[in-house]
């Protein structure tokens, strides 16, 4: 069972220090990534292929990269109708709420000038969908929904391959949200080949979605060829609680959050010794049902937390420090605290709210900042698949308005040639 630690406390202090250090680079994991990146531009296919036997114990053959829409037909004909419903009604509800995100460009005039600016989709997205301990359908949602509703043309959707082949869910959920294609390939090796183009894989101008570290440093290696998302990294939730919040409810939140990765954080910030010793057993009770309790356990006894707090400012304060990724509002008024949040990926108002709704079907996405960096990142949206284009159109009664201006600022960076450029036009110098 979890120990309950005091706010002030030197075990609390050195929790919360674990918690902020919870990720970091790991120098042979970069090697090993710029190694499989450079194989991947040098062999193009013939890398991909190798990679996906060597780390996914699955050998294909160049044809066998993009998955073929007869394939996908026959996997999606064996998705349970209940699922197909309900992931028919998590794609309209994301598309609902991102349609919202969509921005438009604007003009403003001037006598003799025009600015303005204007806003278009990204031409091809990759979006990286994980494999391994479990099937990410939702993930798919969560990345191509938002490029569509941008306006992205041309989507590739990537994932590693498995002996058993790719979860007809990951299959049905790409066409649904209208991808292009999907490739079975996954980890830095796909990333790479998403970043650079190989025979099979076409170049993309952005790459989202979360993998592990070595994704994840792929990532971080590729981008400035392209764009990405973010740098996830492990998932967290951080919930804070009052008198009034159940202790169940509590930890079936975490343990929610935990079942995803042994590097998971789950943290309950209590503002009643008696409900956080309560939280403390609820867990135990409810880990030794849960199926994918060896995961949650080793996440729990890592970086599970359970820590008593003399306020829900106090609470508050501690969250802001952390900047998680899903911060629950477990409290009497919880809309009267939201304005005192500056720093989460995700706010969850009154104990109904449970995390889960966010990641399946409520409509915001579930591609969240994690790490601490809500403090500056924001969720995956429209936004993060358009450009922005500035537009500047002058007549000589516009240049001659700024043409002092743009004269004494230029000199006064020693860029003559820039003012003579407007002098030029205007007649005032220049040989």
């Amino acid at each position: 069972m979890l120990e309950v630690l005091k706010d002030g406390s030197k075990a609390a202090k050195a929790r919360v220090a674990k918690l902020l250090a919870r990720e970091g680079g790991d120098p042979r994991i970069d090697a090993q990534v710029a190694e499989i990146i450079r194989s991947v531009r040098r062999r193009g296919d013939r890398a991909l292929l190798d990679y996906t036997a060597r780390f996914d114990g699955v050998k294909l053959r160049k044809r066998d990269i993009v998955v073929r829409e007869a394939e996908i037909d026959r996997a999606v004909a064996d998705v349970r109708p209940e699922v197909r419903r309900a992931l028919e009604k998590a794609q309209r509800r994301i598309a609902k709420f991102h349609r919202l995100q969509r921005e438009k460009g604007f003009e403003m005039k001037e006598k003799g000038l025009r600015t303005g600016m204007r806003v278009t989709a990204l031409e091809r997205v990759g979006v990286y969908v994980p494999g391994g301990r479990a099937a990410y359908p939702s993930s798919v949602l969560m990345n191509v929904v938002p490029a569509k509703v941008a306006g992205v043309e041309d989507i590739t959707v990537v994932t590693p391959p498995s002996k058993d082949g790719i979860v007809p869910e990951v299959l049905l959920a790409a066409r649904l949200a209208g991808a292009s294609r999907v490739l079975r390939i996954g980890g830095a090796q796909a990333v790479a080949a998403l970043a650079y183009g190989t025979e099979s894989v076409q170049r993309v101008d952005k790459i989202t979605g979360p993998g592990n570290i070595y994704v994840a440093t792929a990532k971080r290696q590729v981008f400035g060829a392209v764009d990405i998302d973010m740098i996830a990294g492990p998932t967290e939730v951080l919930i804070i609680a009052d008198t009034t919040a159940d202790p169940e409810f509590v930890a079936a939140d975490m343990l929610a959050q935990a079942e995803h990765d042994p590097l998971a954080a789950a943290i309950c910030l209590a503002t009643s010794s008696r409900l956080a010793e309560r939280v403390t057993r609820a867990l135990e009770r409810q880990l030794a049902e849960l199926p994918r309790r060896g995961i949650a356990g080793r996440s729990l006894e890592r970086y599970g937390t359970v820590l008593h707090v003399a306020s829900v400012a106090r609470a508050v304060e501690i969250a802001n420090e952390i900047a998680p990724e899903h911060l629950e509002l477990f409290v009497k008024q919880p809309r009267k605290w939201l304005a005192d949040v500056r720093h989460a990926g995700a706010v969850f108002l009154g104990q109904y709210a449970t995390e889960s709704l966010g990641d399946y079907a409520a409509g915001p996405n579930h591609v969240l900042p994690t790490g601490g960096s809500a403090r500056f990142a924001s969720p995956l949206g429209v936004y993060d698949f358009v450009k922005r284009t500035s537009i500047i159109e002058a007549g000589r009664d516009g240049l001659a308005k700024l043409a002092d201006t743009v004269d004494r600022l230029a000199m006064s960076e020693g860029l003559e040639g820039h003012a003579l450029a407007v002098r030029r036009r205007l007649g005032g110098g220049g040989n």
